[in-house]
């Protein structure tokens, strides 16, 4: 890969994974509005289940209509490798400025709520989950939100290695030099 490939690359991986962060952030505040409304937790499930066959889309287009139709593996791993990063770090500040400025503990308390419900209780109580309920919950209320934002983050990353395998391997194609016109 040229120095100039290797930008272009870069410039169009950063641009998907704005829209990818879109996506995914659009995906967040659907769950978070989802603790109180089921439509829209399934909403934030589709939109999150949908980001492989976005990104796949994404690398088809650069494939077409930056590589003219000629894309090897590794250059396509990398690209989506690029998108998820570039994506999870836009989502990771989202992530970071709604528990720093706006979450007040909503967070916490939609999930203790469903937890102190009857339901919740009886759940608990068959599983013999209560001290690892207690225990979890504990943990979770000492997160910063830069804790958040960094797992997050990380996920995202990983997520971005896993997918982007199969992924590659599907979108890529090479001519062989043999057989052009």
């Amino acid at each position: 890969m040229t120095p100039q490939e290797y930008v272009q690359l870069k410039a169009f991986a950063r641009q998907d994974g704005a829209m990818l962060a879109l996506l995914w952030i659009g995906g967040f505040v659907c769950y978070i509005h989802g603790l109180t409304n089921p439509l829209l937790g399934l909403l934030a499930m589709i939109l999150v289940c949908s980001s492989p066959f976005f990104a796949a889309g994404r690398l088809r287009h650069f494939r077409d209509y930056a590589r003219e139709g000629d894309i090897s593996f590794a250059r396509s791993y990398a690209y989506i490798i690029l998108i998820f990063f570039y994506a999870g770090i836009l989502l990771a500040i989202a992530i970071y400025l709604y528990f720093a400025f706006l979450d007040n503990g909503f967070f916490l308390g939609k999930i203790m709520e469903t937890l102190q419900t009857e339901e919740g209780k009886k759940m608990i109580a068959v599983y013999g989950l209560q001290g690892q309920m207690d225990e979890s919950f504990k943990e979770l209320s000492s997160y910063r939100p830069i804790d958040y934002s960094l797992n997050m983050l990380t996920i995202n990353i990983i997520t971005g290695f896993v997918l982007g395998l199969p992924i590659a391997a599907i979108i890529q194609r090479q001519r062989i030099e043999g057989l052009k016109n």
